[in-house]
Order: structure tokens, then sequence, then C-alpha cells
């Protein structure tokens, strides 16, 4: 994760915070580096050829020979929705509009409506505390309210871990293994332990939006694949969308993932962390999904409209959904990043507008999806 003008899902990003007050706790941070270069090194001894955008293309020719110079990087399969007005246009390299891929942090802006329908359903209020919705026995982190979390102003650090819970979460990262194996008592467990720094700031934080997203699924008392389920992916005909908890509960014909070195990465079913970045979708879905968010029929759009600074005078953000200006036109957007897939989903909405890239690699697409969003600079 980064505070940048590029957040995305989830650069593991790691805050001790204060000195180290023991031998015990200075030996586990020694041992997580030793750990996690060992496993490195192991790693480029054997490490393959980053891949090659494929060259394999469906859907319309004009966009695709429009994108291709624009995807720079190690790119393997790359799939494009550009939504105008009615009219969506598809293009897609080595894959189709079906394509399942790892969203990431995309996923928080199903978490983002949902809090906005929550509020609009008078269910709960911005200003709700969380230990009102989870038992969180006293944890410094029951005092934060739902809109702190939604906007990463929490005082949450990215994952909300203690040291010793790093270690294994390095190592699997390093092993290009899914990190995020907690169910939703795991990620409670870590919650009730974590400690709030700089809050009223942006801190980006997984931890903050799996916790945010448990709540409301708590409200409504159900678990939150029901919750999105029921009032978003439903409503909104997304049918091929899906938070696996598991890699059991996959598609079988779910693609790998690739690291930019071109490691085949695991699978990011991220069970408890869900709400936060285990959102799979296709180009089709996507695309179905930003054309409600363009014509206003998605639940609650509220959640869109920007209410705090990440960068002053340049890029805010709401209910996870960022915005800022791009030669002239204000953009809403938010992009995700597993081990092997990168997501981003950009609205104009004063033009009608909306372009979606999804990657099976981590190499950015954020350049592309803002020069395909704004036509005059193609």
């Amino acid at each position: 994760m980064r505070s940048q003008a590029t957040i995305a899902w989830p650069a593991p990003m790691f805050a001790a915070g204060g000195r180290f007050a023991s031998t015990h706790l200075r030996g586990l941070l020694g041992l997580a580096v030793g750990l996690a270069a060992i496993v490195a090194m192991g790693g480029a001894l054997s490490r393959p050829s980053p891949s090659s955008l494929s060259t394999s293309v469906t859907g319309d020719a004009v966009l695709a020979a429009r994108a291709r110079p624009l995807l720079s990087g190690a790119l393997d399969r790359v799939s494009i929705a550009v939504v105008d007005g009615t009219t969506i246009t598809y293009a897609n390299f080595g894959a189709t509009q079906d394509t399942d891929y790892e969203i990431g942090s995309t996923t928080k802006t199903f978490t983002g409506l949902l809090l906005a329908d929550a509020i609009e359903r008078g269910e709960v209020t911005a200003d709700t505390r969380l230990g009102a919705l989870l038992p969180l026995a006293g944890a410094p982190v029951a005092d934060v309210t739902l809109a702190e979390l939604a906007s990463h102003r929490a005082g949450l650090s990215a994952q909300g871990m203690q040291l010793d819970e790093t270690i294994p979460f390095l190592v699997r990262l390093q092993m290009h293994r899914n990190p995020f194996e907690h169910d939703r008592d795991g990620v409670l467990a870590i919650a009730r332990k974590a400690t709030l720094t700089t809050r009223g700031e942006f801190v980006y934080s997984n931890l903050g939006t799996a916790l945010l997203g448990h709540a409301l699924a708590s409200m409504a008392h159900r678990d939150y694949v029901t919750l999105v389920q029921q009032r978003l992916l439903i409503p909104l005909g997304m049918s091929a969308t899906t938070l696996p908890l598991t890699a059991k509960d996959l598609r079988t014909d779910a693609p790998t993932g690739y690291s930019a070195d071109g490691a085949g990465e695991a699978p990011w079913t991220v069970n408890g962390w869900g709400p936060a970045g285990g959102g799979r979708s296709t180009p089709a879905d996507m695309a179905r999904f930003a054309r409600a968010l363009l014509d206003g029929s998605a639940p609650s759009m509220d959640a869109l409209m920007p209410q705090w600074d990440i960068i002053q005078g340049a890029q805010q953000i709401g209910y996870a959904w960022q915005t800022q200006r791009y030669k002239g036109h204000l953009v809403t957007f938010k992009t995700g990043l597993t081990g092997g897939f990168t997501s981003k989903i950009a609205l104009d909405r004063d033009s009608d507008r909306a372009v979606i890239v999804l990657s099976n690699t981590v190499a950015q697409v954020d350049d592309a999806t803002n020069r395909l969003l704004v036509p005059d600079l193609l």
C-alpha cells in the first residue's frame, strides 16, 4: 500500500512504532529479515524470465491498437473495458471479457459503497464506533468510527500486526504464497492488539477496511460475502464477481498471476481480509459496475464524494474512492494490487466515461488507464 497518487492493495508496509524494548523483539526482527533474505536468494537462483504482453487479441481492434503502446512492463494477460455513455468496448490480450482476475484493493470500493448504503438505510451513522458492532474488548481500535476506517484515518498501520505476526507474513510473501490467511476471528484477534498512531491523518490500512466490512456485516446479521452479494453484486447483475475465502472456492479456470520478475504467485484468497481485497471479477462485470456508478444506480453514491485530503490540494478520498485532477478532468478511481494481479477502475463522471484495466501481473497500469480515460491524449 502506498500513500501516493497510486494507492494499491497490498504492497506490505509495516510500522513497528517506538523502540524495541527487549532483546526478544530485536531478535524477531533480525530473524524476519534473515528469513526474507534467504528466501529471496533462493528465488533469485531459479527465477523465470519476466513475461511479455500476449499477442492473442480479442475484442475491438482499434482499442487494442490504442492500448498496446501504453502497456509497458512485464505483462501477460491484460483486459480493458471502456464505458462511454451506453457503449461498452473491450480489448483483451490473451484473455476475453469473461476472464477472471483478482482485483485486490478495488474490492474496497464495494465496502465503501456498503457503508454509504447502510448510512442511507439508517442502520449506522458515519460516527458509529467500531466497538458497537464488533467484539473488541475495549481495544483502542474499538473507539474509531466507521468513516475513519473507510477513509484510512483511523490511525491503523497497513496490516496492524505486531512484530511477531509479521514474520510468517513476510516469509509467505517472499515465497510467492498468499500471506493473508486469517479468518474473521483471526483478523479480530489482530485488531484487539493493534495500536493507533496519527489518528485523523491518512495512513492506508487493509486491517481498517477489513474491520469495516465485518462491522457492516455484523450489523446486518450476515457474513461479509453474503452482504456484498445481496446489496451490491446481485442488484447490479455482477454474477461473475466473487469473494472466495480459500483456494477451494476459486473458479476452475482462474488464471495464474505473476510477479514482476515472472514468478508464479499463489492465488490471494484472503479469507477474513476479504472486505479489503478479496474480490475477483471479469472485465464484463467491472464494466457493469462502472456503468452503474456513472448512471447512479449503484447503492448510495455518497461513497464517491471526496471528503478528506490524501495529498493536500492534489488528491482526496471519500469512502475508499479517491479523486484527483488529471489533465483538467476530475477522475474518481481505485487501484488494486495482489501478489500477481493489478487492477484499476477510473471514472470521469462529468464525461459519463470510465476505463477498467485488469492484468495478471503486478506491472503498473495506472498511466494506461488514465490515458485511455482522457481520449484527447491518445
